[in-house]
């Protein structure tokens, strides 16, 4: 735990730092817009509720955390899922009801202590999930690879030139998360997107015609929720990971700043903080929020630890996301594009939920461990429905369920002595 603040560590809002501010909006950018554009929410809408919820959390946590809110991986799946089945307006309601089990998760902290919520929701439990949200994705990233739809039931594009698409932007993003050093390290997931934009542009698969009718000043296309029970228990249940990330964002923050924030301003008040926002944003039609490690890094990079700074980035974003013609110049990336950075991504959403059990030192071949994390990856990947009554649990939701019942009702091993 980190004791000892790092110099120029406190909240100063400056205007000399407006570029430096709007470099941390560049840093989260590629990944920001890309959850909406895989979705099927609107990227202004997500660049303005980002900005909000930053400007929310920093309200929440006295301006003490230098934290960038974007928009969270984790629920790719379910939202995914459940536009298609039960509408934008439902889907964007359940998301709200997330921000509200942040911020019930927030209280019980409070009360309890975070040894509770940690003895709840261990790491044997949100590995798997977090390996599920991932697996689960697959073939999604490898049909928009191969230039068909997320569902793989329409061709959008030539499979050949698709797959030459996809893995050229997959190759840069790799090369850029490997080989890149200083500020552009940090941008795999943009300079992939661009690359690929670039040769799909050759290719002649972009049509400008939206870009051109949309004006360049637009108000975002707000979406006001409705609340359905169904979609909130697909969706709902997902917030078990993130909640369990959160703490690690806030640790590793600290790390960078000398600060220790799980006491000051507390992690209930930063938990709260991103239940605020992600409520607003299911409210506006944005996805759920969530802290952005590449974010952090920068800071790191930079060594400007000012809280200020995302601010900047927030009021950045808020400016953005009235220009009409930057949503419509997104929404014309074509699918192999958004394909090959998928293929990755979404291995690498698996991975880090293994390497939470890997860190963590977990006996899978113990009984109860090899139990709970098999459960969770069946019921999942096998995407098994349970219904009692008006009660619906499926896939990720029903595996997150699951595991945290699991984890509750099987006895700890006995110690040998």
């Amino acid at each position: 735990m980190a004791t000892t603040p790092r110099e120029g560590s406190d909240y100063q809002l400056r205007a000399r730092d407006i570029p430096v501010g709007a470099q941390m909006l560049f840093v989260a950018f590629g990944a920001l817009v890309l959850v909406p554009l895989l979705t099927g929410l609107n990227p202004n809408v997500a660049l303005f509720c980002a900005g909000c919820g930053t400007l929310l959390y920093q309200l929440l946590t006295k301006g003490r955390i230098p934290i960038f809110l974007g928009s969270s991986f984790a629920f790719i799946a379910p939202i995914m899922f459940s536009v298609k089945t039960y509408g934008v307006a439902a889907t964007t309601g359940a998301l709200a009801a997330v921000g509200v089990v942040y911020a019930v998760a927030a209280g019980v902290i409070r009360a309890r202590g975070v040894g509770f919520l940690q003895r709840l929701l261990p790491t044997i439990v949100t590995g798997p999930v977090i390996m599920v949200i991932g697996l689960i994705l697959a073939p999604v990233g490898v049909a928009m690879a191969m230039g068909k739809t997320g569902d793989g039931a329409a061709v959008l594009f030539p499979e050949q030139t698709a797959m030459l698409v996809s893995f050229f932007s997959l190759a840069v993003t790799v090369t850029v998360a490997i080989y890149a050093r200083g500020m552009l390290r940090l941008l795999p997931i943009l300079s992939g997107i661009g690359a690929g934009y670039v040769l799909s542009l050759c290719l002649g698969m972009v049509d400008f015609s939206a870009v051109a009718a949309a004006p360049w000043f637009a108000v975002p296309h707000f979406v006001a929720p409705s609340f359905s029970l169904d979609a909130m228990v697909v969706i709902v249940p997902v917030a078990i990971a993130p909640i369990i990330e959160h703490f690690g964002g806030i640790l590793a923050v600290g790390q960078v700043t000398g600060r220790d924030y799980l006491q000051d301003p507390g992690v209930d008040r930063s938990l709260l903080g991103d239940g605020v926002a992600t409520a607003l944003a299911g409210c506006l039609g944005g996805p759920p929020l969530t802290t952005y490690a590449e974010v952090t890094g920068a800071v790191a990079l930079t060594k400007i630890y000012n809280p200020a700074l995302m601010t900047w980035a927030a009021l950045t974003a808020l400016c953005l996301a009235f220009v009409g013609k930057l949503g419509a110049l997104l929404q014309s990336i074509p699918t192999p594009v958004m394909g090959g950075i998928m293929l990755l991504l979404f291995g690498a959403i698996m991975v880090v939920g293994l390497n939470s059990l890997v860190r963590e030192g977990a006996d899978l071949m113990e009984p109860r461990n090899m139990v709970i994390v098999a459960l969770i990856i069946v019921l999942g990947m096998g995407r098994m429905t349970f219904s009692l009554g008006g009660l619906r649990l499926e896939g990720i939701g029903l595996a997150g369920v699951a595991g945290v019942l699991l984890n509750l009702v099987l006895p700890l091993p006995r110690r040998r002595e």
